[in-house]
Order: structure tokens, then sequence, then C-alpha cells
């Protein structure tokens, strides 16, 4: 039996090996044929027409294309998601403004005002009961340097006018001249 199962496995190479190469010489002589080729591209041009007139039919009876369908979905996956999006803030809006939300918020920035109100009040006392400090360095009668950029400030001139807009002057009007 082995002899046999082998003499079977030649013979099958054989042909597979013969058969693979003779098909593969017939289809490049098919390709290579003008008259092949020139029918396979009569086909596929018959086959474009044919779309063409299909979507034309489509269109003239108000039918949708396949292509009409996938903008659409695409349109309406687009605004379903802005309309998630605007969900969302309406959402984030309703949390924010919930009863008791504004009022707690409130409360608390009143209870941080009294706080930096009362540390205020602390340090305005200090100031207010303390007597003015001595400059160092400059006499009684010399001037302080925001009296001296007062002074300077009132001395200066006044600032200038912008200049007017110039204009080209105007030309006289010349004699016609009599033929």
């Amino acid at each position: 039996m082995s002899d046999g199962a082998s003499h079977t496995a030649k013979l099958r190479e054989r042909l597979t090996t013969g058969t693979e190469d003779k098909l593969g010489r017939a289809l490049a002589d098919l390709l290579e044929n003008p008259l092949i080729t020139g029918t396979i591209g009569r086909a596929f041009d018959a086959r474009e027409r044919a779309a063409q007139a299909q979507e034309l039919a489509l269109s003239a009876l108000n039918i949708p294309t396949a292509a009409d369908i996938e903008r659409l979905t695409r349109r309406l996956r687009s605004v379903s998601q802005r309309l998630e999006g605007i969900e969302d803030g309406v959402h984030r809006l309703n949390r924010a403004l919930s009863e008791g939300s504004v009022e707690r918020r409130l409360a608390a920035m009143e209870e941080q005002l009294k706080v930096l109100s009362s540390k205020l009040s602390v340090a305005a006392k200090p100031a207010a009961g303390a007597p003015p400090a001595k400059k160092s360095g400059a006499g009684e009668g010399a001037p302080t340097r925001a009296r001296r950029v007062s002074s300077v400030a009132k001395t200066s001139p006044p600032a200038k006018k912008p200049a007017p807009k110039r204009t080209a002057p105007k030309r006289a009007a010349r004699p016609k001249k009599s033929a």
C-alpha cells in the first residue's frame, strides 16, 4: 500500500506542477491579448455607466442612494455628539444651581468677607495710633520726593496738541482753451 500511496503522490505532484505552469502561461497569454483587455475595459466602463444611470434613476424617483444615506448617517452622528455635549452642560448647570448650592456658596463668601474685614480693621488700628515715622537722611527743610514730583508736574509745560492734518493746496482753475 505504501507503494501505491507514494505513486499517487508523485502523480499528483507532476500534474499540479505542470498544471500550474500551464495555467499561468494561459492566463498571461489571455491578459496580453488586446481583444481580452479591451473587453475587460469595456465591461468596467459599462459597469460605471450603469452605476451612474442607477443614481440618476434613483434621484429622479427621489430615492436616496447609498452615498446619500452614508452622508446622512455621518451628519446624524455629528448632531448627536453635539446634543450630548449640550446635555452634559445643562446637567452641570443644574447641579451648580441646585437648591442650596448657591446659598452655601454665598454664605461661604460672606464668611470670607467677614474674616478679611476683621483682619483689615486689626491692621488699621496700630497704623492710626502710631506717630508718623521720621525719614532718615532728609532734613526738615528738604522737600520730600512726593513734593518734588508734584512740583515738577505743576511746572511742566502743557501737553502739545496734535498737529493739524495737512491738506494739499488747492489748485487754481485753469482757463479753458478756445479752439
